[in-house]
Formats: C-alpha cells, sequence, structure tokens
C-alpha cells in the first residue's frame, strides 16, 4: 500500500554527498566571513550570531570570534542550528549569482515527479537549513524542483538521529507515523523513524554506507508501491 507522505533526506539519498562536500560546504567556508562582517547589522543575521553566541556560552563575544567557531563548526561537520541558517543565506548569494546548481539525481528527479503526479504530499528532512534545502531543489540541475514539495524539516524540529524528531514531524503534517515512509541512506536516522512509528527504506548509493535492518534500494526508480 503506498504511503500517504513521503519524507526524504538529501545527502546521499536525493543528492550527492560529493556536491555537499566537495562544492557547498567549501563555498561556505570561503564566504562565510566576509558575508558575516558586511551583513552583520541586518536583523537576521544579528539574530544567528546570536544564537552561535548562546551555544558558546558567551554572550559578549565579538564578531570575529563568532566567526573563528563557525570555521572551526564547518571543520566539525557540526550540526549546530545558527550555522546551518548562516550557510544557507551564504549559500543563496551563490545559487543566486550562478556560481552552481544544486545537484540532484536523475533517478530521485523522476521519483519525486512521479510520486507528486500520483498525488503523495513530499517532505524533505536535512540538517541543512529549510532554507539552504530550497535553494538546492529550487535552484537544482534539473531547474527550479520547489513545487513538488509540501514542507521542509531541519534541526529545528529536532535532530535527525532522535526519535522524538520523526514523531514530531508526523504531528505537524497531520498523519500517523506509520503512514509515512522516510528515505534516507544512514541507518541510525532510518532506526529513529522506525522507533517514531514510521515505514523506513535505505537508500544506499555509495560504497561505504553502513547496512541497517531497513529495505534497502540504491536509487529511487528501484522504489515501487
Amino acid at each position: 500500500m503506498p504511503p500517504r507522505a513521503i519524507l526524504t533526506d538529501i545527502e546521499g539519498t536525493t543528492s550527492s554527498i560529493g556536491f555537499v562536500h566537495d562544492v557547498l560546504f567549501p563555498y561556505a567556508k570561503s564566504a562565510l566571513p566576509e558575508f558575516v562582517r558586511e551583513h552583520r547589522n541586518e536583523p537576521d543575521v544579528v539574530a544567528l550570531l546570536d544564537e552561535a553566541r548562546g551555544e558558546i556560552g558567551d554572550p559578549e563575544a565579538d564578531v570575529e570570534g563568532v566567526i573563528e567557531t563557525l570555521l572551526a563548526w564547518i571543520d566539525e561537520d557540526r550540526k549546530a542550528t545558527p550555522l546551518k541558517a548562516l550557510q544557507g543565506l551564504v549559500w543563496e548569494h551563490g545559487y543566486r549569482a550562478g556560481d552552481f546548481t544544486g545537484h540532484v539525481y536523475d533517478d530521485a528527479v523522476r521519483g519525486l515527479r512521479r510520486w507528486h503526479d500520483a498525488g503523495i504530499p513530499l517532505y524533505v528532512y536535512s540538517s541543512g537549513s529549510t532554507r539552504a534545502q530550497q535553494l538546492l531543489f529550487g535552484h537544482s540541475d534539473a531547474g527550479d524542483l520547489t513545487p513538488l514539495f509540501a514542507g521542509y524539516f531541519d534541526t529545528r524540529i529536532g535532530h535527525k538521529r532522535d526519535r522524538a524528531s520523526y514523531a514530531a514531524i508526523a504531528q505537524d503534517i497531520g498523519l500517523r507515523p506509520g503512514d509515512v515512509l522516510f528515505l534516507s541512506d544512514v541507518a541510525a536516522e532510518l532506526d529513529a523513524a522506525a522507533e517514531a512509528g514510521m515505514r523506513t527504506m535505505q537508500v544506499v548509493r555509495e560504497d561505504g554506507v553502513e547496512p541497517g535492518r531497513h529495505r534497502t534500494v540504491h536509487d529511487f526508480d528501484a522504489i515501487i508501491f
């Protein structure tokens, strides 16, 4: 029986891990310091810098100190919400300038369009900010894919390896967890979703992906209801 909604991860699932690590992360690390300095007085950036200061535990940290911490977090691949949001703002500049386009696998594009056309609502859940998600799909290699999606979730709803995050997403969508299919390449995320009652499927595209106890597919073409 088809799910009543599909929730998908991005990195390693709809999109190449290489695109995120080889294009997006280096771009953000290079451009973030000057971006923060130039926009430090804009309300959105002010709020995110204050949020970062809260995570640092130093509300009086100056801008250069916060920038230094943000760059360290990038090196650590830390899933800090203010960092992800600031990266999203930097990437927005890059997408709009045409510096790069968002990578989405051809089979993922076909699958997303097929499910959308079948009337299945589609949602995204990624550690990247919701704005970064919208930018990737809005400026993808295949054009603007945002009309396919009904909503986006990031770590503001909870971390991806926490059962409660998936329960909260199902509640927000307005469905029972068992009516939602979650797609990801990460077994621990799928474990958390399954604990919340969601249906799960592991997308294994690349060597080195740790297999879990979930049904496995190698691309979206293999997902048939």
